[in-house]
């Protein structure tokens, strides 16, 4: 074969490969799009205020998005960043996760800092309130804030490393939409309107950083993976697929918000990020369920 014919042949065969990566892409899209009008239908059926979606196919590229942008109180969802800037800091050797650090209950409001303290009985997790007056390793209280969703051992990591360097982080990820100001149960800041709050999209950024291995190392991302794996909180994302789906995923709720946020990790495939933050729904249980039929809608959509 002359020269000629090799380089034309091998021109084609590129040809060839670039436009089916195209018609794959361009397949996974319609795929999601045809899908949206299905999640939509499920958002008005459920009477919910509002609801944020933001899904990202790491295979793909392609996303996803319904009122991606609104924000909403970001209730325990905020307990993402917090565990991220850890991360940071442990990356850059300024924190270690074997740092004790003394377990309290007594913090300073932002807005005149007066000290309040959390309940035992409006918190998720009674562990870390055993072990008041003692010390915790700096992963040992993340497990907690995370798995647990504790708000004592959230607090405590939020005084280490302060919300300044969460926000900070967020705005050098360009998660500009979340807002992390103070911990938890700072009734005088909830009051004057000084809110944790997060949206959807921002959420999905963060997540997207852990799947895909870009935030700080790889080694750091799998630990995290690992961590939000560990949930004990499952009546969301991880509802609306098959049993033993394996969902890196962090929860957040408060009176009438109800949010899920997280990787998930289908047999045979490559990760997806899917984030469901739903405003205005009382019921808990009904909120869970809207959350884990647009988490089944989106596996069917992505896997079928």
């Amino acid at each position: 074969m002359s020269k000629k014919k090799v380089l034309f042949s091998a021109a084609r065969l590129m040809a060839l490969v670039m436009l089916g990566s195209l018609l794959s892409t361009a397949f996974a899209q319609s795929k999601l799009d045809q899908a949206k009008p299905q999640i939509e239908k499920l958002i008005a059926a459920s009477g919910a205020e509002v609801v944020g979606v933001a899904v990202y196919d790491t295979r793909t590229k392609q996303t996803l998005l319904i009122n991606e942008r609104v924000r909403v109180h970001a209730a325990s969802t905020m307990k993402l960043p917090v565990m991220m800037e850890i991360f940071r800091l442990v990356q850059e050797k300024r924190l270690r996760l074997d740092e004790p650090i003394e377990v309290k209950n007594r913090f300073y409001s932002i807005i005149d800092g007066s000290e309040y303290r959390l309940s035992k009985d409006d918190d998720s997790d009674e562990e870390v309130y055993r072990r008041i007056g003692q010390r915790m390793t700096v992963l040992e209280l993340m497990d907690h804030m995370i798995t647990w969703s504790s708000n004592l051992a959230t607090n405590l990591l939020i005084e280490r490393v302060t919300p300044e360097k969460v926000m900070k982080l967020m705005a050098e990820l360009g998660a500009n939409d979340i807002q992390v100001l103070r911990g938890v149960e700072d009734s005088k800041a909830f009051q004057a309107g000084k809110n944790n709050t997060a949206t959807a999209y921002d959420l999905m950024l963060l997540l997207k950083a852990i799947a895909e291995n870009r935030f700080q190392s790889k080694k750091a991302c799998e630990k995290m993976v690992g961590i939000l794996a560990a949930q004990h909180f499952n009546d969301g994302i991880p509802a609306g697929l098959p049993a033993g789906t394996r969902v890196a995923h962090k929860t957040g709720s408060i009176t009438k918000h109800n949010h899920d946020a997280g990787i998930v990790y289908s047999p045979g495939g490559k990760p997806y990020v899917i984030v469901v933050l739903t405003k205005g729904i009382a019921n808990d249980k009904q909120s869970s369920k809207l959350i884990a039929e647009i988490s089944r809608t989106v596996y069917q959509a992505l896997r079928n």
